[in-house]
Order: structure tokens, then sequence, then C-alpha cells
């Protein structure tokens, strides 16, 4: 009788999370928006999302996809990613959003003891063909948003390094696979590759790391995706940490 029962038990969790819906789901064209609030006014902001922003951006059309703040308190940010259906309905959105009763008196209600929000950054992107295979449902202590600058030319090389090989050896070492985008530039230039990769735990995600890096499979994958010359030129990266409410942990 007890076997039966935690065999029940197993299924119902396995196909509560099959049906968990991935953050994803029906978005084509994503915005990155980096949100650097006043002096003290960051758990304000943060609650202001929480509490309004996010079931406001919702009932405007909008996928809210991620939530995160830097494990570096300096920084005094919030990083959010925003999904659309296409890039034709974003700032139609953003006008129903902006122009919404509920939204112009929460803002400035939140605002009665001085704004919160000093600076607002922006990347629109799109998702990077072939390597958004998963659904992204999974549960992170930690999370790196990292950011790919390539020499001219070698934006295609480098997705194909990824799907060939990088994501299965980031899995190797325990390290998880989160959205992989490719940025949009207002200037027409080569896109970035943008994703985030994530662990358990801090510690351990720097150890998993090191071990890639050192991994003989991945330094042959690199040498020879490089037999034409060097593919990076920059990576910027940022440790975030998923706040409680977002979608994506």
């Amino acid at each position: 009788m007890k076997l039966k029962l935690l065999t029940l038990c197993l299924l119902i969790f396995s196909f509560a999370a099959f049906a968990q819906e991935s953050p994803l789901e029906n978005a084509t064209y994503f915005e990155l928006r980096i949100y650097t609030a006043h002096e003290g006014k960051l758990p304000d902001l943060i609650n202001r999302f929480k509490n309004h922003t996010m079931a406001l951006f919702e009932k405007a059309g909008m996928t809210n996809v991620a939530y995160f703040e830097p494990l570096d308190k300096e920084e005094n940010k919030l990083y959010y990613i925003l999904g659309y259906p296409d890039k034709a309905s974003r700032d139609s959105m953003w006008q129903t959003f902006l122009n919404d009763p509920d939204w112009k008196a929460a803002y400035e209600k939140s605002r009665e003891n001085g704004p919160l929000v000093a600076k607002i950054d922006e990347q629109f992107m799109t998702l990077a063909p072939g390597l958004n295979e998963g659904d992204f449902i999974g549960e992170s202590g930690v999370f790196q948003l990292r950011t790919y600058y390539c020499y001219d030319g070698k934006i295609d090389d480098i997705q194909k390094r990824f799907k060939n090989h990088t994501q299965a050896l980031f899995e190797k070492q325990g390290l998880i696979n989160y959205p992989y985008f490719l940025t949009e530039e207002n200037d027409g230039s080569q896109p970035k590759l943008v994703y985030l990769l994530g662990h358990r735990d801090r510690g351990q995600f720097d150890q998993a790391f090191d071990n890639f890096r050192n991994d003989p499979d991945w330094i042959k994958a690199r040498d020879a995706s490089e037999e034409n010359g060097k593919i990076v030129e920059r990576v910027d990266a940022v440790y975030l940490k998923a706040l409680p409410f977002s979608p994506m942990k």
C-alpha cells in the first residue's frame, strides 16, 4: 500500500513538472531591462514589481520571463527579461501598460518618498537558433548572465560551437543551460550572444566552470573551432540571483 502511494505521488509530481509552462512560451521577441535604483530604493522597486508591475505587464500581453538581483549588492540594480509575441507588438504593449490607470496609480504611490529608478538600460533580443531545445524549468541558486562579443563574422561560429560542444560540456560539469539569445543592434552590426548559466551553489559554480575550462574535450573542441582564427573577443559576466517571484529560477 505504501509503495503504491509513493508511486502515485511520484507520478503526480512528474505530471506537474511536465505541465508547468516554460517562461519562454508564446514569445519570440525579448527585452533585457536593467534598472539602476536610487540609493536605498531597490527594495521599494522590487516590491513595486512584485505587487503591481508584473501583473500589469501580463495584463498588457507581455510575458514575465525572469527577475534577478546581482549577488553584488553594491550594484543596486534589478535585471529582468520580458517576452513579446513578436517585435511589432512590443511598443503597443508598452503603451497599453503605461496608459493603464492601475499602473499610473501604483507608479505615483511608489514615488511618494522620491523616485525609485535612476537609470534604465535595455537590450532587445531573439532566441539563438538551435540553442534552446530545453524547457528551462528548473531551479538554480546562482546564475551568470554572460555576454559574448565575437570578432567580425564569427557569430555563426560561436553558435555552432555551443550547439555541438559547449552546452553538453557545461551539463557534464553540473552547470545548467538557460535561454540563449542573440542581441538586436541598433546600428545593424553583428549581434552578441547572451545567455544564462546556472548552478545550485555559488561556490560550486566556480569549481564547475573551472572544471569545464580544463576539460580535455572542451580544449579539443575550442582549438578545432579556432583553426581559422579566434572567435570570441570579450566576455562580460555578472552573477545574479533569481528573485522569489521570478518565473525562471
